[in-house]
């Protein structure tokens, strides 16, 4: 876990980190921030995470649309282990829409940098993690979910991630991790 703390740390991606996420048939890691503010409101109001597929499904009916609950995290960003930067693209692909995604990759010292230019050129983020755990910033993400749009399937992983923020991070680490809107 500590190497996705630096790789966050070194993308500057404030919040809480959500190891071994299942997205897209892929594990990775996710950065949420919690909105105290609507987290303290569902709870006072019956909204507890709504993480089942099966509510998910039901999302699709339009007479269940006025009854999404508001989202109580923000997915700050989607981090995606690799062992090498080849494959890098593939992983990040349509994670890529959803949040601004980074790829953590072992430091190699003399790699090529044209996996690199072509990552950049996607939006990719590339953050490389040498042994004793130091996180170096070779190419900076951008976020391009606004060119994909919200989808239901985005806002269900809200739901799922703010679940597992309940379920396993301590209050203190919530509190301090929160977005600032």
């Amino acid at each position: 876990m500590q190497p996705l703390l630096h790789a966050a740390t070194a993308l500057a991606w404030r919040g809480v980190v959500v190891p071994d996420v299942a997205v897209l048939g892929h594990r990775v890691s996710a950065v949420v921030r919690v909105h105290a503010d609507v987290h303290a409101w569902r709870a006072v109001n019956g909204w507890p995470p709504q993480a089942d597929p099966s509510w998910f499904r039901s999302w699709f009916e339009p007479d269940e649309h006025d009854r999404l609950p508001v989202p109580a995290v923000e997915l700050a960003g989607v981090l995606v282990g690799e062992s090498t930067v080849d494959r890098a693209l593939q992983s990040c692909g349509t994670l890529m829409t959803l949040a601004p995604c980074a790829v953590v990759l072992p430091a190699t010292p003399g790699s090529s940098s044209w996996p690199l230019i072509e990552l950049d050129y996607y939006g990719i983020g590339v953050v490389a993690i040498d042994e004793p755990g130091t996180a170096e910033l070779l190419v900076a993400p951008e976020d391009r979910s606004t060119e994909f749009g919200p989808s239901l399937f985005g806002r269900w992983l809200l739901e799922v991630l703010y679940d597992r923020v309940l379920r396993e991070v301590p209050v203190e680490a919530r509190v301090n991790s929160r977005s600032s809107s």
